[in-house]
């Protein structure tokens, strides 16, 4: 079953017994465009999320009242796989880590954190599970087949969107021509580089068009391109 991130706000469901914690957590959400339903108990979560549609990602604190925390992450996954967890705990031995991975937690935040880190885990996780890849102020939405820059849209052609997911993919990694070229065209492709080239081009002037910092192209000599998160020597 796909399951997609809200079109409004995205919702969090905070599993939290501390009322001043999870109010905290509330409060600090709504300032940076989440909205927040909080559950003091396993029970209480488990009913706050019973249709997909009912939030877009869950923090799970591991003591709760009523049921281990590691056993509800295990729980809400089974529900809906592609729902993102992350576990936000005191607790501090490595195992208790690991089993809450082993449950199903995608990733874990020790208290005390900051709230802009948690913020930026928030929204890395609804990214991945939204089938949408962000970079910087880039966002590919592979679903959609659309690529947005500082939320304008770019005006791509389908070979210039698969070309720009291959790289955004793997940012910062190298990508050899005959990767690119197997993943956007065909793994027998026959002809020259230069139609690899003439698409990188195309995009590097889409992407340096916008009146923002975008991520730039870089070639690297000898081998293939990269993607690098902010402007560098091509």
């Amino acid at each position: 079953m796909l399951w997609a991130v809200s079109a409004a706000r995205p919702r969090v469901l905070i599993v939290e017994d501390d009322d001043g914690v999870r109010h905290a957590l509330e409060r600090g959400l709504a300032h940076n465009g989440f909205e927040s339903i909080g559950a003091r108990t396993g029970d209480e979560a488990l009913s706050s999320s019973e249709t997909p549609d009912s939030c877009d990602i869950v923090l799970v604190d591991l003591g709760l009242p009523d049921v281990d925390g590691v056993e509800l992450c295990r729980q809400l996954k089974r529900r809906f796989a592609e729902r993102p967890i992350i576990v936000v705990t005191a607790r501090r031995d490595e195992l208790d880590v690991v089993d809450a991975l082993d449950a199903g937690a995608d990733d874990f935040v020790t208290k005390p954190f900051s709230l802009a880190v948690l913020t930026a885990r928030i929204r890395r996780h609804l990214d991945r599970s939204s089938g949408v890849i962000a970079v910087g102020a880039l966002r590919v939405d592979r679903r959609a087949r659309q690529a947005t820059l500082a939320g304008e849209v770019l005006r791509l052609t389908p070979r210039e969107f698969d070309l720009l997911t291959a790289l955004a993919s793997h940012t910062g990694e190298t990508i050899s021509k005959q990767d690119l070229i197997a993943s956007v065209w065909d793994a027998h492709w026959s002809k020259s580089t230069h139609t690899l080239a003439v698409h990188i081009s195309s995009l590097r002037t889409k992407l340096s068009s916008a009146h923002v910092e975008a991520p730039a192209i870089a070639t690297v000599a000898g081998v293939g391109y990269r993607l690098d998160p902010v402007p560098s020597n091509r």
